[in-house]
């Protein structure tokens, strides 16, 4: 399929990928501050809005149904953050209870809506899963309506963010508003959900928050790096998704979205240099083989000075000294081909010149 000359991919695909830059953008910060599950809830909580709007206006314009949902949005954080400051229910399970209470309400409204005789409520349910296929040219530009700003804020506050995110204690010695920062942030965080709930719909829109910033968090220790990854893995999980979901039939597009994320995250965890778990393996074995080498070194020395200079020792003796801990022989062929020890009949090795003085510099203060 040529994706240039289909009219419905490019406007799939780029409303896929405005919510992957917005979405990922606002995801770094709600990762670094522990706050991932807020997104879930504020994506389930958006559906009463969506419903309440349309009762209210008798239209699904997508303008009017969007700011139903960050109202609904809005004041489930709202409430999240009055029942974790003025009572003794801790956070995590005040965004459990504000999720299912407002994603329960949401569920009758819909139902009752869907009651009615006539056709008008038809495709509100859409906003559950997710129709990015159905995206609508009106639709990308709401999209990109909510969105510009958002980012444009992000780049405003982002001295101020950055303290909220790693040292609001700090940022409040300093006189900055903190707890005013923190709604702020979260009212971002509110429009980039709603973003994206007609594209991957309430129940898969806390992915799409949460997994292009775990996977960029496995590539960087820098916020800015981090959220410049993330706001991409995000759009090239929409552009993809949207892409394979075109080429494969029956197959939608919004759960092929989050499963493009998905493989992201999997690759950084794996692969990602700095915190991958293949390169952590390889790390860890590396520094395995240079304490192995330390240990056959300094073995080698003691044995020296204890038995003399040219006295030949066997690979037991050293495992038995525990310096090879079970590897002596790989250690040993190490050594050798490093020029720092040599091989005395089949079974036996001492210290070369250039190993003796090698081992002298790192162990020579020790005996």
């Amino acid at each position: 399929m040529d994706f240039l000359g289909d009219y419905t991919l490019r406007i799939v695909a780029l409303g896929a990928g405005t919510l992957g830059i917005v979405a990922g953008a606002l995801g770094a910060f709600a990762v670094l501050r522990r706050q991932s599950l807020l997104g879930d809830a504020i994506s389930h909580a958006a559906l009463p809005g969506v419903v309440l709007a349309f009762v209210l206006t008798g239209t699904k314009a997508p303008l009017g149904l969007l700011l139903g949902a960050a109202f609904a949005g809005w004041a489930a954080t709202l409430a999240v953050m009055a029942i974790a400051r003025m009572s003794r229910i801790k956070y995590d399970a005040a965004l459990g209870i504000v999720l299912s209470v407002f994603f329960g309400i949401g569920l009758l409204l819909l139902t009752d809506v869907q009651k009615q005789p006539d056709a008008t409520q038809a495709g509100l349910d859409r906003f559950l899963f997710g129709q990015a296929a159905g995206l609508l040219r009106s639709d990308v530009i709401t999209m990109m309506a909510l969105g510009l700003p958002v980012l444009v804020a992000l780049a405003l506050l982002w001295k101020e963010f950055k303290l909220l995110a790693f040292d609001p204690g700090f940022g409040a010695s300093l006189g900055l508003p903190m707890r005013a920062l923190d709604v702020v942030l979260t009212g971002l965080l509110v429009v980039a959900i709603v973003v994206g709930l007609q594209t991957v719909g309430v129940v898969l829109m806390s992915a799409m928050v949460v997994a292009p910033a775990a996977a960029a968090r496995q590539w960087t220790d820098r916020l800015g790096t981090m959220v410049v990854l993330s706001a991409g893995f995000g759009a090239l999980a929409g552009v993809v998704g949207a892409v394979i979901s075109s080429r494969v039939e029956r197959m939608p597009a919004g759960p092929t979205i989050v499963l493009c994320v998905t493989v992201l995250v999997l690759v950084s965890l794996f692969l990602a240099p700095r915190r991958g778990l293949l390169w952590a393996r390889v790390r860890a074995r590396r520094a395995r083989a240079r304490l192995r080498v330390q240990a056959v070194l300094e073995a080698l020395l003691d044995l020296d000075a204890r038995h003399g200079d040219g006295h030949a020792h066997s690979e037991a003796v050293l495992e038995v000294a525990g310096a090879g801990r079970g590897g002596a022989g790989r250690t040993l062929a190490e050594l050798e081909r490093r020029g720092w020890a040599e091989r005395r009949g089949d079974d036996a090795w001492l210290l070369t010149p250039a190993g003796r003085a090698e081992a002298e510099e790192r162990y020579g203060g020790r005996r």
